[in-house]
């Protein structure tokens, strides 16, 4: 039987473990095809892009943010794939403009 508390605990402890670890942090943007725009901040972890926030700005002016502070909802949640920035169409941006879309 698989015991969803004890994952949903150890993926948060991960998240929470990077976030406040985190020395460099790497923050991009990405346009969706309906007109959304998406934040992300992520930390290498092991070689890779980890993403340790992440905001999504509808097309209508809604706002979803994750970490592990709210891995999850009806909305979306937290990507658990990492960035691969030869592959993934991401625009590198500074932390303010992160920030200015985070703590909306």
């Amino acid at each position: 039987m698989v015991d969803l508390e004890r994952i949903k605990a150890e993926t948060v402890a991960y998240f929470r473990a990077l976030d406040e670890a985190a020395t460099h942090r790497h923050h991009f943007r990405h346009a969706d095809e309906e007109g959304g725009l998406w934040y992300f901040e992520a930390v290498r972890d092991r070689g890779e892009l980890i993403v340790i926030k992440q905001a999504e700005l509808t097309s209508a002016g809604r706002l979803h943010r994750y970490s592990w502070e709210h891995l999850e909802d009806e909305h979306g949640f937290l990507t658990d794939q990492a960035i691969n920035l030869e592959e993934d169409p991401l625009e590198a941006i500074p932390v303010e403009a992160f920030l200015r879309v985070w703590t909306q």
